[in-house]
């Protein structure tokens, strides 16, 4: 940023822990104003007081990107403490891990309630406030996720997978306004959000030790703990990114924080369908017949 131009200003989703935390911290020591959303009362004072102890303008807010009210509230807040709002970063996200078969509804209705309409709830009511001024940035955070499929994860990935598609016609259609719109695409970073998948599969154990695709199960939990192992990444890399998207005079329609990110871009678009399936199938331990 400018040295000397006024402080920008930017909301995260989900800005209170993990990726959209690491995200806040940079921009703010880069001199924007940002305001950091989650529904956790702890989190928020813990965010408020590493501000105040590293003297960052970073400010909490109450959201909750599931409730219409909450989050109408939540954006009002922030235009009427900062009197403009340059960026967005759609941030907040969960993961239920299940086979299609298996998932009960209500995850999934829950899976796309924050992952996918929670992103354009916060968006719309963003949006007419960027038009009016005829600017803005709207980073949507997809996944590696969203580009390639591992077993058991339908309902997360279907959420980016929307996502993805949501960004693309989004991308179009607020051009003639200022507005740009970037997907951030991470791969495998470790945060709470694991934890919170693995608390969220709590209701599906059985199924998981001794339901008709535990084989299914051992291998891909097996193959994401190997990914996991591997990766290198860290959530102070997914911000410098973010950075990188949020001040680039010409921003990429998409950015990969992780070399699997690259990767999947690539296979997507270069492989055919039966041989990401034959990859996929071997790096998750797939049986040919159970």
């Amino acid at each position: 940023m400018t040295a000397g131009a006024p402080a920008k200003k930017v909301l995260i989703t989900g800005g209170t822990d993990g990726l959209g935390k690491a995200a806040a911290i940079l921009l703010a020591q880069r001199g924007w104003r940002v305001f950091a959303s989650g529904r956790s009362a702890e989190k928020r004072a813990q965010m408020d007081a590493l501000a105040r102890e590293r003297k960052l303008s970073i400010e909490t807010v109450e959201m909750d990107v599931c409730s219409d009210a909450s989050v109408a509230a939540a954006v009002r807040t922030v235009i009427a403490r900062a009197g403009a709002l340059d960026a967005l970063i759609n941030n907040a996200g969960v993961g239920y891990v299940a086979a299609v078969e298996d998932l009960r509804l209500e995850d999934l209705r829950a899976q796309f309630e924050t992952n996918f309409f929670g992103v354009v709830r916060v968006t719309q009511a963003a949006l007419p406030h960027m038009r009016e001024k005829r600017r803005g940035r709207i980073l949507v955070i997809s996944s590696v996720a969203g580009l390639i499929v591992p077993p058991t994860y339908g309902a997360y990935s279907g959420s980016k997978f929307a996502l993805e598609g949501l960004s693309n016609a989004l991308r179009l259609e607020v051009a003639p306004f200022g507005i740009k719109v970037v997907l951030i695409e991470p791969g495998y970073i470790i945060t709470s959000f694991q934890q919170t998948a693995a608390d969220l599969t709590q209701p599906y154990a059985e199924k998981i030790k001794s339901g008709p695709y535990a084989r299914i199960y051992e291998g891909a939990w097996a193959g994401a703990k190997s990914g996991r192992a591997k990766s290198k990444a860290t959530p102070e890399d997914f911000a410098r990114v973010v950075l990188r998207a949020m001040e680039s005079s010409r921003p990429s329609a998409r950015y990969g924080v992780t070399p699997l990110a690259t990767f999947a871009a690539f296979a997507r678009r270069f492989f055919p369908d039966w041989a990401l399936d034959a990859f996929l199938r071997r790096r998750f331990h797939i049986p040919d017949k159970v």
